[in-house]
């Protein structure tokens, strides 16, 4: 299956409750031969709608981070645990995520095989490698299954503490030097 065939299959998944809320499933975009993936929490209220990710407020600061670390977002794949809306903007829960990483993110990651995956938040991290603390652990490289991955602060983080947005901008600048080794 490639990842086309995969989004379509996501399309119209009905394997948990998100689906029962969504507008839009939200698969994924960017280069298929991406050396970074970027993997969220959840799609947001604008990502429900128009079916891209990281295209709001958090989108926004994330584009700008890409951008001043010397990377273009469209070379870059991005995507979440989750596909679909939690209501509310509400975490989404362990069946959720690990249903959606077993049915479409494991197969996605696969597929484009980037050098390295950028976790953005506490979820994505404990998600993928079993990390909490992103406090602890952003900017930290792990090795899971002959695969790299490194945690990052979500963009969102930095709309409410934007102290933290310059620690951000170094940690894309150290996932981009990740794939430069």
């Amino acid at each position: 299956m490639n990842l086309e065939e995969l989004c379509e299959v996501a399309s119209t998944c009905v394997k948990c409750p998100l689906h029962e809320s969504r507008t839009k499933v939200v698969f994924g975009e960017g280069s298929k031969n991406a050396k970074i993936m970027l993997v969220g929490e959840a799609p947001g209220k604008k990502e429900d709608e128009t079916g891209r990710p990281f295209i709001g407020m958090a989108g926004r600061i994330l584009s700008e981070i890409i951008e001043e670390a010397g990377m273009d977002r469209s070379d870059i794949y991005i995507t979440s645990i989750v596909k679909c809306r939690p209501e509310n903007n509400r975490k989404p829960k362990k069946l959720e995520y690990t249903t959606c990483i077993d049915l479409y993110l494991n197969k996605q990651i696969e597929l484009i095989d980037p050098d390295i995956v950028g976790l953005l938040g506490n979820s994505a991290a404990y998600a993928l490698i079993g990390k909490k603390n992103i406090k602890q652990i952003h900017g930290n490289t792990y090795k899971l299954n002959g695969r790299k991955y490194m945690a990052l602060f979500h963009p969102a983080a930095a709309l409410y503490s934007r102290v933290l947005l310059p620690q951000l901008k170094k940690d894309m600048v150290i996932l981009k030097k990740a794939i430069e080794k």
